[in-house]
């Protein structure tokens, strides 16, 4: 972190910088090392300051959180630009990000492996942890998240076709999210109200993933 950007993180969370969505709109039109390089003090301090100031505010509710890097694995991607077109970041299993879109805030799973969806359909198969999946699930609609996650097309094997819980049994990710696009408020410190009560509506969600579902495993590759 630069000096200016560790200054920033101990002011306080005022917004993001009126710079931020405009970088971003930028790099999406010009993914190269030579634009990111001219623009990079836009970033530092218009979005990754900003970030480390709004992880540092969350922090006594949430936790230590820790932003992504900037440059995109390109390893395994047919895709080669080198920079993503967002910033995110992490607490556990929470997740903030600003980019030409706005503002994005979701928590929960967002990948299992498959130790990990075997136990979530254990849970989920017995009655009372996934009946309170679905209330958990029905109270986060109601607060305007949406719930998502990838999804088998057909039935897990030999699960009966009359569950009565059958569209959560198809689950190999549950996550919820909501997004803002950008506006006046993402330039405010107000916007650190909208992460906080998102991630508060997620909790249950997540501390019920943490209980039935956890870490996985196997080895990481």
């Amino acid at each position: 972190m630069t000096g200016r950007s560790e200054a920033a993180a101990t002011a306080g969370f005022t917004g993001f910088g009126d710079g931020a969505v405009e970088f971003f709109d930028g790099l999406e039109a010009d993914n190269s090392k030579a634009h990111w390089t001219d623009q990079r003090e836009i970033y530092e301090t218009h979005v990754r300051a900003p970030m480390q100031a709004l992880l540092a505010a969350l922090e006594p509710e949430f936790g230590a959180g820790k932003i992504f890097r900037p440059f995109r694995d390109v390893r395994f991607s047919a895709d080669k630009t080198p920079y993503k077109t967002h910033c995110g970041a992490t607490v556990g299993g929470y997740y903030v990000q600003v980019g030409a879109d706005g503002l994005l805030v979701a928590a929960g799973r967002y990948q299992m492996a498959p130790d990990q969806v075997a136990r979530f359909r254990t849970a989920v198969d017995d009655p009372r942890r996934g009946t309170e999946l679905e209330k958990l699930l029905a109270a986060v609609r109601a607060d305007g998240i949406t719930i998502g996650g990838e999804t088998l097309k057909t039935r897990p094997r030999g699960v009966d076709p009359g569950h009565p819980r059958l569209d959560l049994m198809r689950h190999k990710a549950l996550y919820g999210h909501r997004t803002w696009p950008p506006d006046d408020l993402l330039h405010e410190g107000g916007s650190q109200e909208r992460v906080a009560s998102v991630w508060r509506s997620l909790r249950p969600l997540t501390e019920w993933l943490d209980d039935h579902v956890g870490a996985s495993d196997q080895p990481r590759r």
